[in-house]
């Protein structure tokens, strides 16, 4: 399916971004932005919906976006190692959940392939071009969203060092 909604039938673009707003203002990632920036960052907003199954991004692919999950579910998954092993599932994210944010930090790629887990998943798709000119104009912002991601780096670490995992 894959398709991209840039706003829904007869909803205006205000409705849109008030909605990405409200979706955005529950992110952890932008906890700590005031509702200005989170509506600066819902305008950079496209909406993508997928099927069951189908890729949004994959393993080794360039990283230059990143995805807010809005509706349904997705499936993340790492190669198996060596790679003659069935990729393995990671985690599963739902609704306010977000990936690829390393693609704001670094434009590496792709860590994990992430795939479609329900029906009419709807994700929120922010460039990191996009993303880093308005940081570039709004020092807060940047700030806070990178402050954000080195927190939750930095859980995952421990998490990692204490459990293994």
């Amino acid at each position: 399916m894959n398709t991209i909604f840039l706003y829904n039938g007869d909803r205006s673009d205000p409705e849109v971004g008030m909605e990405h707003s409200t979706i955005l203002e529950a992110v952890e990632l932008f906890e700590g932005a005031t509702p200005q920036e989170i509506s600066s960052v819902a305008a950079l907003c496209q909406e993508r919906t997928f099927a069951k199954g189908d890729i949004v991004t994959a393993q080794g692919d360039p990283g230059d976006e990143l995805f807010v999950v809005c509706e349904g579910f997705v499936e993340v998954l790492r190669a198996g190692v060596p790679p003659e092993q069935a990729p393995r599932t990671v985690v599963h994210l739902g609704a306010g959940q977000i990936f690829g944010e390393m693609a704001l930090v670094d434009r590496g790629p792709r860590s994990a392939t992430v795939k479609a887990a329900a029906d009419e998943t709807r994700v929120l798709v922010i460039q990191q071009d996009a993303f880093e000119r308005l940081c570039e104009q709004n020092h807060h912002l940047g700030y806070i969203v990178m402050r954000n991601i080195a927190a939750d780096l930095s859980f995952k670490l421990r998490h990692h060092h204490l459990t293994g995992r």
